[in-house]
């Protein structure tokens, strides 16, 4: 009878202090500038590492979008001791590893069995210092062909995938950090030369430009030593300065219109809202719920259940570091126009945030929003890529219960007062997407 309590106590998840999972948390710096952050968690035994790099598409030069996103694949290609494949070691074992690109970070993962965290370790202690004196010509003309693919794949053959080009240049003016794609130009791609794609490593790619973030089955002690093995002797390099560029304010509204080989119409309204963590931040999180959460959201109930004008609606607060997106997308039911789907969205809109969200639907949300966190702290790789994005954005690991804060002390008359500050119509950015022939790609 012990052992299964023990056992079930082992497997009960997370303690709560109060409302609020604690997760414990330690930091400390390598002498090499490593940004280390460890997280035990022994109710399974399996283990998550994430490496996250300073860099993003927002640290790119123009004339050569798409560098971090290119490193992101070059990275799987194989280092100076393991010259192959990244994914090989870490198939027999039933690892989950991958990396992302965002504006402004690349992260790569491991979730592993506790026994392998050496293995894990070595391999990305070998890409961040060896990964030069593997990398040829064939490599990047192969990588940079397959991101050419993915583009095409994701952008330009995906229904409706243009807008994620038009939502980056048509808010942001020429010269913002975030006017081009994550992903890149097709020019700038085939542009990029071996001594470019080396010199953007030096940069941006060394243990001073880094976070390390352990979560799970293991012991402090133990980890500290294979991180100092690992990491310890690498050349420090330097941390990178994070672009800074104002928030865009439009004083009138914009308006575009893109065809694309699909059936039905597709409207998508942006504004510019607060960077990530900032004040209004969490507020239009909560507010995307009450829109659209449900058949009796304030969104989907008129437009698609009484009018069925609409087919689908969404929307979400796009958040960044340098500034956010807020966006509202509506897709027409059949038959519909653009025009009739914009002014049944616009009126549902005015309705919608002319009045605070009552408390039944301020419970519902934030329930919603409690689940979510409480499900990354759940899983040991999304609670890795969680502490590490609060130690890059906020500077503080420790930021959960501060996090969970800004949505649990929300009132409706918070809701209310940001959507009216930052969702006004004259700096409202509608892009459209409408049935016909399938624009000629205009290179960015």
């Amino acid at each position: 009878m012990r052992s299964l309590l023990i056992l079930l106590l082992a497997l009960a998840g997370p303690a709560f202090a109060g409302d609020v999972p604690t997760v414990p948390v330690t930091q400390y710096t390598l002498d090499n500038g490593l940004t280390v952050i460890l997280s035990e968690d022994h109710r399974l035994p399996v283990v998550a590492l994430e490496i996250r790099y300073l860099v993003g598409s927002a640290h790119e030069v123009e004339g050569r979008s798409g560098f971090a996103h290119l490193f992101e694949h070059l990275m799987f290609q194989g280092s100076k001791s393991f010259d192959d494949e990244y994914f090989k070691p870490f198939e027999p074992i039933g690892a989950q590893v991958n990396g992302t690109t965002n504006t402004d970070r690349t992260n790569f993962y491991e979730r592993v069995p506790a026994n392998y965290l050496e293995l894990a370790l070595w391999m990305e202690s070998d890409r961040m210092s060896g990964l030069l004196d593997a990398l040829t010509q064939q490599k990047l003309d192969n990588q940079r062909d397959v991101v050419k693919n993915e583009r095409r794949q994701r952008y330009e053959n995906t229904p409706y995938g243009m807008v994620w080009k038009y939502l980056a240049s048509e808010p942001h003016p020429v010269g913002h950090p975030y006017h081009h794609t994550t992903i890149g130009s097709h020019k700038d791609l085939e542009a990029a030369s071996l001594d470019d794609v080396k010199a953007f490593f030096r940069t941006y790619y060394g243990p001073a430009n880094a976070i390390l973030t352990l979560a799970g089955d293991f012991q402090e002690a133990e980890a500290r030593a294979l991180i100092e093995r690992y990491f310890g002797p690498l050349a420090p390099g330097q941390r990178a300065e994070m672009p800074k560029a104002e928030l865009p304010v439009l004083t009138a509204p914009k308006h575009i219109t893109s065809t694309d080989d699909v059936k039905l119409p597709r409207i998508h309204l942006a504004w510019h809202s607060p960077a990530m963590y900032a004040e209004g931040d969490a507020a239009l999180d909560v507010l995307s719920s009450i829109l659209t959460d449900g058949k009796t959201s304030r969104l989907y109930k008129p437009l698609v259940y009484d009018k069925k004008v609409a087919k689908e609606v969404s929307a979400f607060q796009y958040s960044r570091a340098l500034g956010s997106l807020y966006v509202v997308v509506v897709t027409g039911a059949p038959g519909q126009s653009v025009e009739s789907l914009y002014t049944a969205t616009q009126e549902a809109l005015r309705e919608a945030l002319a009045t605070p969200p009552t408390e039944d639907e301020m419970t519902r949300a934030l329930n919603g929003w409690k689940k979510s966190f409480y499900g990354q702290v759940e899983s040991v790789l999304s609670k890795a890529q969680m502490l590490s994005n609060y130690a890059h954005f906020t500077g503080n690991p420790d930021y959960l219960a501060t996090d969970l804060a800004r949505y649990t002390q929300l009132t409706g008359a918070d809701i209310y007062r940001t959507a009216q500050q930052w969702l006004v119509p004259e700096r409202q950015v509608r892009i459209d997407v409408v049935p016909g022939p399938q624009e000629q790609e205009v290179d960015e």
